[in-house]
């Protein structure tokens, strides 16, 4: 609850913004204080990600009117903008995203004290918080419970805008380019372009509205992250197990944050070797582990964290997690892009976030504690089959060159975090 309440001391911790830099400076300062090795490493992200998805509509809506007078010409925008929200929305590529400013980020970096154990646990968490919105807190609780599960997930902003609005434009404007020009064709590509106004529209109420305090989503992942690193260590179960904490900026940014610290530890996360387990809003409800996730399409995350998070459940019903999809873009989905074994673990009831999700009403007075313990414990039982797993790997080095990079190296340090990198 401490570093609850320190997180949301800090207001308008935005991606990008120097709230967000006085956060990771108070969480490295945390980290030392609790004897680990710390590195503070510089990104960049862009903290406008709903003008960015903006943009994207606005451009389907003038492809769409480009293309009554010039049909090859508004099929090849809207073809090119589908593309770039797609490959946006993956974290594989960003085009039309890369047009905007970027702001200066960090990732709180701690790595863990044993680079030859046989299997790297990485517990991430971002410390940023979000934008509201039309749709945050009690209206979009009361809209997903209309959808239900399934079509919280079929039917999610992100889906809707892409599927709902751009593709839907592609075979019809296609069709107007060969020469068809039916009534009916009209009103076909009606519909899609009234879906991407509204967007617009949407998107940019995000834009303009405040960041919330965001006490659920995430200071209460970093917490349990922070928790779970603690207990792992205290209770004797890493001697086989490399226990870093990644504490990533720019996660509401569409986890730039996390995607720039994959790209840049690729060498570090060896495939077979390594276990990602993200904590996202955990202080609400019972632990679930998602077992998709992703805005564009639902990517699997890591089947073999799932059925260990599982059998955990199984032992202890009243503690254990349950599955769940997200359609949203997490930390868990740029390491799952990209082949790494991911896990997100959120807390819900019922299914759904609570009614303050994305408000201002996200504060610390309304974290369940029992809830942040539930998580710890489940991440504490998931470390300790881990490291029973990895007993049978042979031994040797996660990564040669990841125990070079683990070296203290003071001068790396970001100058905005005092203290010594090698302070142990």
């Amino acid at each position: 609850m401490q570093v609850v309440r320190e997180l949301c001391s800090i207001e308008r911790r935005g991606p990008g913004t120097d709230a967000e830099r006085r956060a990771a400076n108070v969480l490295a300062a945390h980290l030392r204080g609790i004897g680990r090795r710390v590195r503070v490493e510089a990104t960049h992200v862009h903290p406008q990600y709903p003008l960015v998805h903006a943009l994207h509509a606005a451009l389907g809506v003038a492809g769409s009117i480009l293309a009554t007078a010039v049909p090859a010409a508004g099929f090849g925008l809207v073809l090119v903008t589908a593309a770039s929200a797609y490959l946006d929305l993956n974290t594989r590529l960003y085009l039309l995203r890369g047009l905007f400013f970027r702001r200066a980020s960090q990732n709180v970096v701690s790595p863990g004290p044993r680079p030859e154990a046989p299997m790297r646990l990485l517990l991430v968490a971002h410390y940023d918080a979000g934008r509201s919105g039309f749709f945050a807190g009690e209206r979009g609780l009361r809209l997903a419970r209309r959808l239900g599960p399934r079509g919280r997930v079929l039917l999610g902003p992100w889906r809707l805008l892409l599927w709902g609005g751009l593709a839907p434009l592609i075979p019809i404007l296609g069709a107007r380019m060969a020469g068809l020009d039916p009534g009916w064709l009209d009103v076909l590509q009606l519909i899609p372009t009234v879906v991407l106004v509204v967007a617009v529209f949407l998107l940019l109420d995000i834009a303009l509205s405040e960041i919330v305090p965001g006490a659920y989503d995430n200071a209460s992942g970093v917490a349990a992250a922070l928790s779970a690193a603690e207990r792992i260590e205290a209770d004797g179960l890493a001697h086989n197990l490399d226990v870093w904490v990644v504490l990533t900026g720019g996660g509401t940014a569409q986890a730039e944050g996390m995607r720039a610290f994959v790209r840049s530890h690729a060498d570090d996360l060896d495939r077979a070797r390594t276990a990602i387990v993200v904590l996202d809003s955990v202080s609400y409800g019972t632990p679930h582990y998602e077992a998709s996730e992703g805005a564009a399409i639902s990517t699997p995350l890591d089947p073999g964290l799932a059925e260990i998070c599982e059998a955990i459940s199984a032992g202890d019903p009243a503690a254990g997690a349950r599955a769940t999809r997200s359609p949203a873009v997490g930390d868990a989905l740029p390491a799952a892009i990209r082949g790494r074994r991911a896990i997100a673990i959120t807390g819900l009831a019922d299914g759904h976030p609570p009614p303050w999700h994305g408000v201002h009403e996200d504060t610390p007075d309304r974290v369940v504690g029992a809830s942040m313990e539930r998580t710890t414990a489940l991440v504490v039982a998931l470390a300790a089959l881990l490291s029973r797993e990895s007993a049978l790997i042979p031994e040797s080095p996660v990564d040669a060159s990841s125990q070079r990079r683990d070296a203290p190296a003071g001068p790396r340090e970001n100058p905005g975090v005092p203290g010594d990198m090698s302070q142990a």
